[in-house]
């Protein structure tokens, strides 16, 4: 496997297939703003590149797939243009992300939550551990809210019903419900896990890339029709509140939030 980038976000290829990995382990692969910003830049390349016919994203480590945004850059929000731009910036990558032209697998060992949940939805297929967790449990963590975008692509995943309940209750999923209600294709043990995701990103190399491209696209437009708006109130509402700095504060000092 030869390197063709490295840092906080890692690009490697072998073969046809792009492997893309959240380089932060020690910080449970959280995202950074600038990680963000490099992710979409990739996306952009990875549809230049002829020689990738299939994409694969993962988290380094087996703990997490990514949990979300680092908390720490949430403390310096005080206006509206910084809740505004930091849900537009979200918004941003992961459409481009789920625009890829062409098939996306996140391979999820460990969990994949908050920001890191709506990335792996932003992929086409997603594969999990049997220990893989998923959720964006900020009902009772930080207090901020679920940004337009991000609520589509979980309620086209696993339906408005079952979107509102998770996400009311601010509950993790486990790999075995979450392939029951189709938040995941496919669960294997953590050590069979990247064997089967490398089988099926070659498998899917030598399959018509038009085709493909069609499918995403036929599937974007049909969730981008029940897309909500931008929510500029709802946005605001919550990152601009004294539960979301009171949040922010306690999950960092690993404390229940007032």
């Amino acid at each position: 496997m030869r390197a063709v980038d490295a840092g906080d976000l890692v690009v490697e290829r072998t073969g046809q297939v792009a492997w893309v990995t959240f380089n932060r382990p020690d910080a449970r692969n959280a995202m950074t703003f600038d990680m963000y910003d490099d992710l979409h830049d990739l996306c952009d390349r990875l549809d230049g590149d002829a020689e990738v016919r299939v994409v694969v994203v993962r988290g380094a480590g087996d703990k997490s797939f990514a949990a979300g945004t680092d908390i720490r850059q949430f403390l310096a929000f005080e206006t509206r243009e910084d809740a505004l731009g930091y849900e537009a910036r979200i918004g941003r990558v992961l459409r481009r992300l789920s625009a890829l032209k062409k098939p996306t697998l996140a391979l999820v060992q460990g969990d994949a939550v908050g920001g890191g949940l709506f990335l792996s939805l932003a992929c086409d297929l997603r594969f999990a551990a049997e220990h893989a967790r998923f959720g964006a449990p900020v009902a009772r963590t930080l207090g901020n809210c679920t940004a337009p975008f991000s609520f589509t692509l979980l309620a086209s995943t696993v339906g408005m019903v079952r979107a509102r309940e998770i996400l009311l209750r601010a509950r993790l999923v486990g790999a075995a419900e979450a392939r029951q209600i189709g938040l995941v294709d496919e669960v294997h043990p953590a050590a069979e896990l990247e064997a089967k995701v490398r089988e099926q990103a070659e498998t899917l190399t030598g399959h018509a890339p038009l085709t493909m491209a069609a499918v995403k696209e036929a599937t974007r437009h049909v969730r981008d029709h029940f897309a909500l708006d931008d929510a500029e109130d709802i946005i605001l509402s919550c990152y601009l509140s004294q539960d979301f700095k009171e949040g922010a504060r306690a999950f960092l000092a690993k404390r229940r939030p007032n």
